[in-house]
């Protein structure tokens, strides 16, 4: 059973950071099962200091959720090297009940694969009297073949020249057709096997367990002539003989279409669907083979079952949601377009934070809260509520926030200064990244939008900030794939902000949410929420810009 992914929005805060984190502990208290926090993004420097102070570390990553090989239920099929012979290929796909095999090298590296069908189109086929020598074959897979025994020779050794011969004929006449090198099988009459060896053959094979002599064993060691001895009839070996050449003669090399876990099932699908193949390699990232997938395979895709918390929206989540099976939701949002498969439990309440539900519940179901995870979430609600100034902030937010400082032993003003202080240092950060850490995008009428906020501690940096930005957005316009780009700068201290804007019409769309003129910018005094101060108006004002305002 994969586990399940609790992960925040993208461009992560620190509430996104440290509710997945504390959810997750919550449900492997709850259920015992596996739960695993995630982020959608880089942890800013604000979260950082949080997560430092606590000794927790980062999130796991994930930038996609979109399906992947290595998500898929394939088989894991042994490989095999490239001098096994044919029979035992054979008998490795008829006891695996597979049709493909993949060819290796010691270390696992794909060298090509060998199916069914070109073990008998091979074996079909008449191959000649040369095969086995055209295929350097080795008396291992010969005498294994043969299901014998080697009484003379090198059993590692290669038969390189020559053909194969059925000595039925008296010894008088051997001579006629027996050339030097050949590999002679034959019965248990003494004379035809000295016969073969006076002939100079590379090897003898005696049918029917025939019991071979001292002397013919020692004459053929002297000559150089193998003895391999069989319980088969000479029928049977001239039926089997050739299904000892090795799998590199017949494996497919050329143009192998092969896939790696990291591949998107989607490129897959499309790439697969033009081939003529059943089953295809699956390699890692260091080339090594890992198994083998068929086309049936990539329809019965596990989805990776996953939390989203502190957002609901597909603007705001990671990529690739559309392909995983939502199982539950925990946020103070609006509802926003996530769809699910099935009936979930959706935890929203309109609180100042994701934080808050997740420490209530705690509560509820009785377990214990940690110093740790007491200390996240109060970090969490302090930053969502900017220490309880935002008009998002609720009683019940504070009352849970100094419970939580409690039982982490923190004092909440000395914290907070720190947290912010840690998350306005932005002067070793490019335009791009103070704008990215924490920017959320919304759908309004025909128009999309991103919001991005970058808090400060005094009015000096405010300015500093603002002459950096604005070029910067006009700069990033084109290439945002947005229609209007805002930039919410706000100055913690004097709990205000001043609000920057790009795009076509958002000089409108500014006066109608706000009453204020501006070119590229507007003073917003008592500001600081972006969710309850911010987006509402400006949604507001985009959709009745849209009907004509």
């Amino acid at each position: 059973m994969k586990p399940v992914l609790v992960i925040g929005h993208t461009n992560p805060d620190t509430d996104s950071i440290c509710s997945a984190i504390c959810y997750a502990h919550l449900k492997r208290k709850l259920t015992g099962g596996t739960y695993i926090a995630c982020r959608a993004g880089a942890v800013n420097s604000e979260t950082k200091y949080v997560l430092e102070r606590f000794g927790v570390e980062e999130p796991r990553l994930i930038e996609s959720l979109e399906p992947r090989i290595a998500d898929v239920q394939y088989r894991k099929i042994d490989g095999i090297r490239r001098d096994v012979s044919l029979k035992r290929a054979w008998e490795h796909m008829r006891d695996g009940r597979v049709q493909t095999l993949p060819v290796l090298t010691r270390w696992g590296q794909l060298k090509g694969i060998i199916t069914l069908g070109d073990i008998a189109r091979f074996y079909m086929e008449d191959q000649g009297a040369q095969a086995l020598a055209e295929a350097r074959t080795s008396y291992r897979n010969i005498t294994e073949t043969l299901m014998g025994e080697m009484l003379v020779g090198d059993i590692d050794g290669l038969f390189t020249q020559g053909k194969v011969v059925v000595a039925a004929a008296n010894p008088d006449v051997m001579e006629e057709y027996i050339g030097e090198h050949d590999l002679v099988i034959l019965g248990n009459r003494y004379e035809a096997q000295l016969s073969a060896i006076e002939m100079k053959a590379g090897c003898i094979v005696v049918c029917l367990g025939a019991k071979v002599s001292k002397s013919i064993q020692k004459l053929a060691g002297e000559a150089g002539c193998a003895v391999i001895s069989t319980p088969l009839d000479t029928y049977a070996c001239a039926k089997l003989v050739n299904q000892a050449v090795p799998v590199r003669k017949v494996m497919r090399t050329g143009d192998l279409t092969y896939f790696r876990e990291n591949n998107l099932v989607s490129e897959v699908k499309e790439a697969v669907s033009k081939l003529r193949i059943r089953y295809f390699p699956i390699l890692d990232e260091g080339g090594h083979y890992v198994g083998m997938f068929s086309q049936r395979n990539l329809l019965d895709i596990q989805r990776q079952q996953v939390i989203l918390v502190d957002h609901n929206e597909r603007a705001q989540a990671v990529e690739g949601i559309r392909e995983t099976e939502i199982v539950e939701i925990i946020d103070h949002h609006r509802v926003g377009s996530v769809e699910t498969m099935n009936p979930i439990y959706f935890r929203n309440q309109p609180l100042g934070c994701t934080a808050t539900i997740v420490a209530l519940m705690y509560q509820e179901n009785g377990i214990e809260m940690v110093p740790t995870i007491a200390g996240l979430l109060c970090s969490a609600i302090l930053s969502d509520t900017l220490m309880f100034r935002s008009p998002t902030c609720t009683p019940l937010d504070q009352t849970v926030a100094r419970n939580l400082a409690k039982a982490a032993g923190l004092n909440i003003e000395e914290h907070a200064a720190a947290m912010f202080g840690a998350g306005s240092r932005l002067g070793d950060k490019t335009p791009d990244e103070i704008f990215h850490m924490d920017l959320k995008r919304f759908q309004a009428s025909d128009k999309s939008i991103a919001v991005a906020q970058a808090t400060v501690m005094s009015q000096k940096a405010l300015e500093q900030l603002k002459g950096q930005m604005l070029p910067y957005l006009e700069s990033l316009l084109p290439h945002s794939e947005m229609d209007m780009l805002f930039l919410l700068l706000t100055n913690i201290m004097e709990q205000s902000s001043e609000l920057l804007f790009v795009g076509s019409r958002a000089k409108e769309v500014v006066r109608a949410a706000f009453g204020q003129e501006g070119e590229a910018s507007v003073a917003l005094p008592g500001v600081v929420s972006r969710k309850k101060q911010v987006v509402g108006p400006l949604m507001t004002a985009i959709e009745a810009d849209g009907e004509g305002l």
